[in-house]
């Protein structure tokens, strides 16, 4: 028999498993509520199909794909076809929760593995707060409530499908505890499990969110500044530092494509970023108490319908909010924190924390201060802190209730924890969708899903199918009333198919794509088929007389065979790809790093050193003639260079002069070009786009051998 104390260990021990199950269970009915997940059918639609959805969607269908792994290119090879689409220097974030969506995605389909990885999302942010808050000793009551109510922070759940990678917050709050640790705790030793929690949250936080780790290193960074002058502590300060060390090491190495397999990094950035988006999107401390105008709550949607009507210079409104839970604990925070400053005491590190993330954070403050002098602008959107305040205050309030209530009752502890979470959750969760809107995505994916199988019914597997209107990705304004990354949709829902979107924008690989934008329609089959392409797909969204002209063409010439999507926005005009396809050249060169945009006159000045770069997809060199007539913005010397190499050195002043390069040796892949001058700049005036160096007035290109182009 054991003995009574093993028995209450036991027990104990089970008590403990079913508090977490029953939280587990508890966030997964919010979820699965909320979502109106309770049918195989439902399971099988994705949350949202607008927006950014689509791209992330397309992201997990690469993973599923094969097509993206930590330490390899990244190259989707059933876009951007012919050559598939290089997005190494597109950052990708949660690469392992991706792999994870991969294996599901065989087992359960993409949409369905889309809602369980979603689901995961507040599960595992419920979990990882309600470890934290019990290793300092939170009830469980309290470290249950704060846990429910972390879990569906408005901030992170409402960020939906569409930011997915946003939306997962769990390293959080286990990166406060470990700054928590190395910035107070006495115990902290290399052996210790206090260690094992500070470099689990720095590989946790190096592999989620960036913007999870940039403001983690900061508050890491300050624990480690207090340590420094407190020489009683050297193990914290030196298992802080190594903390910080594996969090960089692991973001670099998870990371690595973008530094080692870019494949035209003097290209033109696939994300570009400003100093006005580090204001724009700043966090304004406004919006960490106004409600949404679609919240709930009449009341507290007017007045979110009052700040939309008087302010004007929003990033990304509301996503911020607190909500009134945290409203309350920010305002007991605060008092707290007046009360030990006049009593000249130690005010509570939740208190530092936020007053630091808010300095950094907010408009003007010290994000503004860093982007404007070092220029560091990736960061921009700031306000996406809120999920560390969140916590911090959370953690405040959980830890304060719990003493107060020590001497309670369980039932009255618990029924008042349970009270505050119910209140917070109905506060925090938005509205559901409408049936009507539900409705509308399953229209939507319903069409998709029969149009896929319907192509790849009638293509054969690895056929190429070019898509209108042409797009770069990411982050492009689509056209007319198409959505950005609307085209990825028939990539969704097919597994042979190739198509031509998804190819990084203002990219040489890509440029022969926009060089069929304009041409007649007689010319656009005659390259397409030449290029081994067996069909066009059109959105009728993203043209201004929804291509019927182009359709009227098509039919003129005889390309009548078409399928269309339910809607008749999605129409597919099929081709007759050549026997033996050739490869699309580019038919001028392509403007990367330096350039600022056509002027207009037509003129594309330099604000520095310009890269211009062209791709030869053949396996041999091919020459072209080509010729550039420059002028300088002052009489100055313009040297041209192929791959470092110089080839020609002209002088340039205010009347074009022609820079001719008849029998230039391109080799296989992207060949790089660069234009310096060695004078140094000249500011014209004070507005943008003024810093100049020279101009390209026009530019001529031609192949004139190892090739022969499509005409």
């Amino acid at each position: 028999m054991p003995s009574s104390t093993t028995l209450k260990k036991y027990l104990a021990a089970l008590a403990a498993h079913w508090r977490v199950g029953l939280l587990v269970l508890a966030a997964a009915l919010v979820w699965c509520a909320h979502f109106h997940r309770w049918s195989a059918e439902a399971w099988n639609l994705p949350t949202d199909y607008l927006g950014d959805t689509p791209e992330i969607l397309a992201q997990m269908r690469a993973a599923a794909d094969g097509d993206i792994w930590p330490f390899r290119p990244k190259v989707i090879a059933r876009l951007g076809a012919p050559f598939g689409a290089h997005w190494s220097a597109y950052p990708t974030p949660d690469k392992p929760l991706l792999l994870v969506v991969a294996g599901l995605t065989w087992l359960v389909g993409l949409f369905a593995a889309s809602n369980v990885v979603m689901l995961l999302a507040p599960v595992s942010a419920a979990l990882a707060f309600y470890f934290a808050a019990r290793w300092l000793r939170v009830r469980v009551e309290w470290a249950w409530a704060g846990a429910m109510l972390f879990a569906f922070t408005y901030q992170a759940f409402h960020r939906g499908l569409g930011h997915f990678s946003i939306a997962f917050t769990w390293p959080v709050p286990l990166g406060l505890l470990a700054v928590g640790l190395v910035a107070r705790s006495r115990r902290l030793a290399w052996r210790s499990r206090g260690t094992v929690v500070c470099l689990g949250s720095a590989i946790a936080l190096a592999v989620s969110n960036p913007y999870n780790l940039m403001f983690w290193l900061q508050l890491m960074g300050w624990a480690i500044v207090a340590q420094w002058f407190d020489q009683r502590r050297r193990a914290n300060l030196m298992i802080g530092l190594a903390t910080i060390a594996l969090a960089v090491a692991v973001f670099f190495a998870i990371n690595l494509e973008v530094w080692l397999f870019a494949q035209e990094p003097e290209g033109a950035p696939m994300i570009a970023r400003n100093y006005a988006g580090t204001e724009i999107y700043a966090l304004k401390p406004i919006e960490l108490v106004v409600p949404p105008p679609y919240h709930r709550w009449a009341a507290f949607s007017a007045l979110g319908d009052r700040y939309v009507r008087w302010s004007t210079w929003r990033g990304e409104a509301f996503l911020p909010y607190l909500g009134v839970i945290g409203i309350g604990a920010l305002l007991w925070l605060g008092f707290v924190t007046m009360r030990r400053i006049f009593a000249r005491r130690a005010v509570p590190g939740q208190s530092l924390a936020i007053g630091w993330l808010v300095a950094y954070s907010t408009v003007g403050g010290v994000t503004n201060v860093v982007a404007l002098i070092a220029g560091i602008q990736i960061f921009r959107a700031t306000n996406r802190v809120g999920i560390f305040l969140s916590a911090l205050l959370l953690f405040f309030v959980a830890g304060r209730l719990s003493r107060l209530t020590v001497g309670w009752p369980a039932w009255r502890r618990w029924g008042l924890a349970l009270g505050l979470a119910g209140l917070g959750l109905i506060d925090q969760v938005p509205r559901e969708a409408t049936a009507g809107e539900e409705a509308e995505i399953a229209e939507r994916v319903n069409g998709d899903r029969r149009l896929g199988r319907e192509l790849e019914a009638i293509l054969p597997p690895g056929a190429m199918v070019f898509q209108l209107p042409v797009m770069g990705f990411p982050e492009v304004v689509a056209p007319h009333r198409l959505a950005d990354y609307d085209l990825f949709r028939p990539f969704l829902v097919t597994e042979t198919l190739r198509f031509s979107y998804g190819a990084a924008k203002m990219h040489a690989p890509s440029r022969w794509q926009r060089d069929l934008e304009n041409v007649p329609t007689a010319t656009l089959v005659r390259r397409l088929e030449a290029y081994g392409f067996a069909a066009l797909y059109l959105n009728r969204k993203g043209f201004e007389d929804r291509a019927q002209r182009l359709l009227d063409e098509l039919a003129q010439l005889g390309y009548e065979r078409r399928l269309e999507g339910p809607r008749g926005f999605q129409v597919v005009v099929f081709l007759h790809p050549a026997a033996e396809p050739r490869l699309p050249l580019g038919r001028t060169l392509t403007f990367g790093q330096g350039w600022h945009p056509k002027s207009a006159d037509g003129m594309r000045w330099a604000n520095d050193d310009a890269v211009l770069s062209y791709f030869n997809p053949y396996d041999q060199p091919i020459a072209v003639s080509l010729t550039l007539r420059l002028v300088g913005v002052t009489p100055r010397e313009v040297t041209f260079e192929h791959e470092g190499r110089p080839i020609r050195t002209v002088r340039v002043g205010t009347e074009a002069v022609p820079l001719v390069l008849p029998g230039l040796e391109l080799h296989p892949g992207v060949n790089r070009f660069a234009l310096r001058s060695p004078e140094a700049a000249v500011r014209l005036g004070e507005g943008r786009y003024q810093l100049r160096t020279f101009g390209l007035e026009r530019m001529s290109f031609k192949v004139v051998a190892g090739a022969r182009p499509v005409e």
